[in-house]
């Protein structure tokens, strides 16, 4: 595995690592509850960070790379179809339930969410607009996030390996004239 694809993996750990930190700082400091549809981001970002770190540490070759790769991009565009359909119920809250989705009963009762309470028990509002940067909302963020990932996890995907590199970290094929 090339330095460049290492990079871009620990990147996108790092990354989805940073935006965990930041939501439960939202979360604990800044008092915004998460809703069912944050805290199934938070796990999709979960699943893309850990299967970038595992793939880091694992350097593996041809058919290896494309399974990681094809797992963090499941993962990231499930996430941001979650992410979307969320931006979508903050601009239209009229189309939302109020009151104790099905969702938030089943998110809250998943061995995970009594096992870290603070990071996946759902007991915010997902129309609630108390967030803004550059006037989008957490989901648009969190959206555009998710994008770049899952677009990081298609190039690792369909890139082609520079061979000379890989040629040239493997003592056994570098002392062999061709």
């Amino acid at each position: 595995m090339t330095s460049k694809i290492r990079v871009i993996l620990l990147s996108i750990f790092i990354g989805c690592a940073a935006l965990i930190g930041y939501a439960l700082y939202l979360q604990l400091v800044e008092n915004l509850l998460p809703c069912p549809l944050c805290v199934v981001q938070r796990v999709a970002y979960w699943l893309v960070g850990l299967t970038a770190l595992v793939a880091f540490f694992h350097l593996p070759k041809t058919w290896g790379r494309h399974i990681y790769s094809t797992l963090m991009a499941v993962f990231a565009f499930s996430g941001a179809a979650v992410a979307l359909r969320h931006a979508w119920l903050v601009r239209y809250p009229e189309a939302f339930e109020c009151g104790i989705s099905p969702e938030e009963e089943f998110l809250n009762a998943l061995p995970l969410a009594r096992w870290w309470p603070s990071m996946f028990e759902a007991n915010g509002d997902c129309a609630d607009v108390t967030w803004k940067f550059a006037s989008l909302t957490l989901p648009d963020w969190s959206a555009i996030f998710f994008i770049i990932f899952g677009g990081l996890a298609v190039y690792l995907l369909i890139a082609k390996p520079n061979r000379a590199i890989e040629c040239a970290d493997q003592p056994s094929i570098r002392n062999h004239e061709f």
